[in-house]
This record gives structure tokens, C-alpha cells and sequence, in this order.
């Protein structure tokens, strides 16, 4: 029988082996769009028959892979009704950007995946998913960064749609050697070390305890390179108290909230204290302006858009309402009005990606003109919102 080191020296260096007691767990690191991987994750499986393979996804992405699940599928009233949005936003751009580097190289990302899904079911071999949903992992890198390092990664991933450069084999190759990978995730680590912690640390801590959890003494696991050095040495520790807290969407911040009302509370506390120092016509003046500074930088959001009039019309008189509780945004209201008016087709649905790849697409595909619609009117009322209550607070002195 061939010892581990043997089993080990058979395959490249992105296959590792860690002995827990009695039980072997082989992880295979792999690219994600990558052919290569793919056809290493098949003859790992085929050759080593293990009890369970693990595979580095959450139930709702293997869903999308595996059943073929398109983007027609989505419920965008639901969408906006849970103030799911900005989520939406960054897993299209991830996607994208994901489609590309697979058109480039012929293979479609997460197929090595979904190859393994389906070699086990081949071989009647239990599967066990094994990554956080992707909305936590989302969510919780998203509270952990603050509003400078925000902009910055939004930045990064805009630009990314647009991002032409060819990427080959060799250089996803190059990717996941050790020495390169373990070079990027210090980078990664030292201008972002929140985002590192979430989205590489916390999983690696909940792919290790998931992966435990699978039921056999011999495992396959097939994760992404990057969590590879992470995950082997997560295995050989005891994670599991840290488990429920990494897999839930922390609360806003009581600091957050207080802010959240103040400001709208300073607002209204102005123009109150205007009309009782300076009389009604100050207080009316004062509201008008509000209005107007609100309503017509969220209308002209709307109207880049080039969103339907009933939209811009909303813009107008959302922003100046929505503006004075944090409960919900201009944004939510102004997308919401667009699907209703102008909704997607299926058509539309279908060629999104492609479609977030050009500047004309943002305008012409009417799914990609509701996230439009979402995201300007919103960034106009928070211009107006600090304009307009600027002007007001200045006025009570």
C-alpha cells in the first residue's frame, strides 16, 4: 500500500495530503478557470475512489452551475424589496469579469468544480458543499472595510469590466504556484487586510471545518488555490467554536445607527428652529431648498440613466423624503420604478455579462438600466443630502 508522500509525489504541487487519525484528506488547489484543473480534479477522484468529495461551493452557486440556472431566474421586485441590490451589483461585475478570463481560455469558470460534482455522481460518490454562502461572505467584507478602502476596491472592480488584457494557460499556471500565490495574498494582506481576513482567512477556517464534517474516512477536496497553504493548516487545528460566528452577517453598528438618525434629526431640528426663531416663510424657504437640492441631483442621477420619465419624475420626489430616513434609499425606490415601467427580458438577461463589458451596454440592456438607476439617483441624493443640509444647518446661525 503507497504511504501518503507516495500518493503525493504522483500528482502536481497543487494536490496536498493531511492525515487526521485514521482519516486522509486529499485537497486539490485549482484555478477557477482553468482546463488544466479541471482534468486534474477528474484523475485525482477517478484514481483515489474516496468516501466524500468536497467541492469549495455554497447550495446556491452550485445551483447556478449545475442546473444551469440562468440570470432570468432572478425576482428583481424581491431583489429590491430585501435590499439585496449592491449585492447584485458586485456578484454581476465578479461574474463578468470571471466570463471574460473563461471566454479567453475556452473553459467556463467553476467547470473543474462542477467536473467534480459530476465525476462523483459518476462513481456514486457522496458530495458535500462545503463554502459560506456567498451573500455572507459579501456582506461581511463589505461592514469590515471602511468607506476609503470601499471606494477604492468599487474602483478596482469597475475598471476590471473593462479590463482587455489576454490572460493564457501559462500565466494562470504561473498563478498558482506557491511562491506567486503566497506573494499576492501578502500583497493582498498588506493594502487590504480586512477584505484578506473575510474573504480569505474566514473561509479558509469554514472550508477546514466543513470539510471535517463530511462524513468518511477518505476525502477529496477540491478548493481554489488560493486557500490551499490556509485550509491544510486549518485542518490540523480546532476552528469549530469560531464556526457560527463567521457564518452570519454582523449587525450594524450602534455608532452607525445613531448617525444614521441624527443627521436627518439635525435636519428637521433646523428647519424647525428656523420657523419658531425667523417665522414660516424662513422654515418654507428652507424646506423648498431641501427639496430642490435633493430632488434635482437624484432626477439628473436618474436621467444619465436615461430612465424612464416616470423614474426620473420618481427621483425627484423620492430623494428629498428618503434623504431624512435611513430605512431606505432614493436608490431602491427609483430602481424599483424603472422595473415596474421598462422590465427586463429575458433576452436581456441572457447577455448581461457581455453587456457590463461595454459602455453601450450599460445603457442599451434595460437589467443592467435598473442598476443604473439604482446606483445614480442614490449617488445624487447623498450630494444633495450633504448640500442641502449644509446650507440649512448654517442658516439657524
Amino acid at each position: 500500500m503507497q504511504s501518503n508522500s507516495e500518493i503525493e509525489s504522483t500528482y502536481p504541487p497543487e494536490v496536498r495530503m493531511v492525515q487526521l487519525g485514521e482519516r486522509l484528506i486529499i485537497l486539490v488547489g485549482t484555478a477557477h478557470v482553468s482546463r488544466t484543473s479541471a482534468e486534474l480534479v477528474r484523475r485525482v477522484i477517478e484514481r483515489e475512489r474516496p468516501d466524500c468529495v468536497c467541492i469549495e461551493l455554497d447550495q446556491k452557486r452550485y445551483d447556478s452551475l449545475a442546473k444551469k440556472r440562468r440570470w432570468e431566474s432572478m425576482d428583481l421586485k424581491q431583489i429590491i424589496r430585501r435590499k439585496q441590490l449592491s449585492t447584485l451589483v458586485v456578484n454581476l461585475i465578479l461574474a463578468s469579469y470571471q466570463k471574460k478570463m473563461g471566454a479567453q481560455l475556452g473553459v467556463m469558470p467553476g467547470s473543474e468544480l462542477i467536473e467534480a460534482a459530476q465525476v462523483a455522481q459518476d462513481k456514486d460518490i457522496p458530495v458535500a458543499l462545503c463554502d459560506r454562502e456567498a451573500r455572507v461572505t459579501l456582506r461581511r467584507a463589505w461592514r469590515a472595510t471602511s468607506f476609503w478602502k470601499k471606494s477604492y476596491l468599487l474602483a478596482n472592480l469597475a475598471a476590471s469590466l473593462f479590463d482587455n488584457t489576454e490572460l493564457s494557460e501559462e500565466k494562470l499556471a504561473e498563478l498558482k504556484k506557491q511562491d506567486v500565490l503566497t506573494e499576492l495574498l501578502t500583497e493582498l494582506g498588506d493594502s487590504l487586510p480586512e477584505l484578506k481576513r473575510v474573504i480569505i482567512d474566514e473561509r479558509d477556517t469554514f472550508l477546514a471545518e466543513k470539510i471535517k464534517a463530511a462524513e468518511g474516512k477518505k476525502l477529496v477536496a477540491v478548493i481554489g488555490a488560493g486557500h490551499l497553504e490556509g485550509t491544510v493548516k486549518a485542518l490540523h487545528e480546532d476552528r469549530s467554536a469560531q464556526l457560527a460566528d463567521i457564518d452570519r452577517i454582523p449587525p450594524v453598528s450602534v455608532l452607525w445607527k445613531v448617525l444614521g438618525w441624527s443627521i436627518p434629526a439635525v435636519i428637521i431640528a433646523s428647519i424647525a428652529f428656523i420657523g419658531w426663531h425667523k417665522g414660516g416663510a424662513a422654515a418654507g424657504a428652507n424646506i423648498i431648498y431641501w427639496i430642490l437640492a435633493n430632488g434635482i441631483p437624484s432626477a439628473i442621477g436618474a436621467a444619465l440613466a436615461l430612465a424612464h420619465p416616470w423614474t426620473i419624475l420618481g427621483a425627484f420626489a423620492a430623494a428629498p423624503i428618503t434623504s431624512l430616513t435611513p430605512v431606505i434609499g432614493a436608490g431602491y425606490v427609483t430602481a424599483f420604478i424603472q422595473v415596474m415601467v421598462r422590465p427586463p427580458v429575458v433576452k436581456e438577461f441572457e447577455t448581461v455579462l457581455e453587456d457590463m463589458g461595454t459602455w453601450r451596454g450599460w445603457w442599451r440592456n434595460k437589467l443592467l438600466k435598473v442598476l443604473m438607476a439604482f446606483l445614480l439617483p442614490g449617488f445624487g441624493s447623498m450630494i444633495g443630502t450633504w448640500v442641502g443640509g449644509a446650507r440649512i444647518v448654517s442658516n439657524v446661525f
